[in-house]
């Protein structure tokens, strides 16, 4: 596909902004309209300089506009309705994670994907970051088995914890944060999950009935390694410790230090959220006298891009992946793996097993 790709943008608020401000950015797309429920889409509209066709209704929007890529970043829910629409018209889409509701909703996508001939490039924003794939990267020089341990509390009031609210309805946190550090998990062992156990706690009285805004889950791999992964939100949680990102191996461990990120009031930040600053690379090797034989070395990551150039760089491989025809099996089988591990942690904290996981889904290409 050649020219530039007119994009909707399906959902307003922080994401949904965020990507149409990539979307503005970058030379090959151009945004044909805005979509959100609430008055989301006069502001950002305004913000983009004024003039896009607005739209209260996904359905109606496609039938008007008839994008060749769609941009969906609205509530979990809602991702398998709107996806498979904008598929089924013939779009490219790309979607927020997690993919969809439920481990069969997210392979329904795919199988809408992969029958229509359209890309789906799901949003985990961690695969574009250079200190992320640098962690990922020192990880796997560790040996084996890992130590994961990973967590990402947030501390929130006023409009982020209105949107934290609203989020509960249709995730918990350990499934909705969780999909991208599990997915980093999965990268670094490079080994298939094989159990998972989780618990949880509800802080706050009239949330949806079997819904937590606390969880923590342990994952188990086929090569002995361990992975841990603790998330929390709301005005109770507590900021100590909330940035919590280190693996350990035989060979010795790295850590994300993330000071000004983990610092106080910075949990309901979310550009503080994929913040790194330096990584911390620790050496197990003890000399003859039985002491460290190297110091530690610290890998500074101090140009790292911010939330804005994330989103950029996500879109970027987007229209690579339209330009260039990706192949995008291994993605859409990962964004999958992760969610169901999530999924399966969830109902962990709600029954209280240790949940077995089966085998992946094969992904055809």
């Amino acid at each position: 596909m050649t020219g530039e790709i007119r994009v909707l943008v399906v959902g307003c608020g922080h994401m949904g902004a965020a990507h149409a401000r990539a979307y503005a950015r970058i030379d090959g797309f151009q945004i044909c309209g805005l979509v959100s429920r609430g008055p989301s889409k006069n502001a950002l509209d305004e913000a983009l300089g004024g003039g896009h066709a607005l739209f209260d209704s996904t359905e109606r929007a496609l039938a008007e506009t008839r994008p060749e890529a769609v941009c969906i970043s609205t509530y979990p829910d809602t991702h398998e309705t709107f996806a498979v629409a904008a598929l089924e018209s013939g779009a490219h889409v790309f979607l927020e994670k997690p993919i969809a509701p439920t481990a069969e909703a997210s392979e329904r996508v795919v199988a809408v994907a992969r029958s229509a001939e359209r890309k789906l490039v799901v949003g985990y924003i961690l695969r574009h970051h250079p200190s992320w794939i640098e962690f990922i990267r020192v990880a796997r020089t560790l040996g084996k088995p890992l130590v994961m341990r990973m967590n990402l509390n947030q501390q929130s009031s006023g409009e982020t914890w209105k949107t934290h609210r609203s989020l509960l309805a249709s995730a918990s946190p350990i499934v909705d944060c969780g999909v991208h550090y599990v997915d980093v998990m999965c990268q670094m062992t490079g080994s298939r999950p094989v159990s998972v156990s989780a618990i949880g706690a509800r802080l706050v009285d009239d949330l949806v009935p079997g819904r937590t805004n606390y969880g923590q889950l342990q994952v188990r791999f086929e090569d002995g390694s361990v992975g841990w992964y603790e998330s929390g939100w709301g005005p109770m949680m507590s900021e100590t410790a909330f940035f919590v990102k280190d693996v350990v191996g035989p060979k010795g461990c790295a850590s994300i230090l993330a000071r000004e990120a983990s610092g106080e009031g910075r949990s309901d930040d979310v550009d503080s959220h994929t913040r790194t600053e330096s990584i911390r690379v620790h050496g197990a090797d003890l000399d003859a006298a039985g002491r460290f034989a190297r110091s530690d070395r610290v890998i500074d990551m101090k140009d790292e891009p911010d939330h804005d150039d994330l989103c950029r760089r996500e879109q970027a491989f987007f229209l690579r992946a339209i330009r260039d025809d990706l192949d995008l099996s291994d993605h859409w089988r990962d964004a999958v793996e992760s969610l169901r591990i999530v999924l399966a942690a969830d109902e962990s904290a709600r029954t209280g097993k240790t949940i077995e996981l089966q085998r992946p889904m094969e992904t055809p290409r």
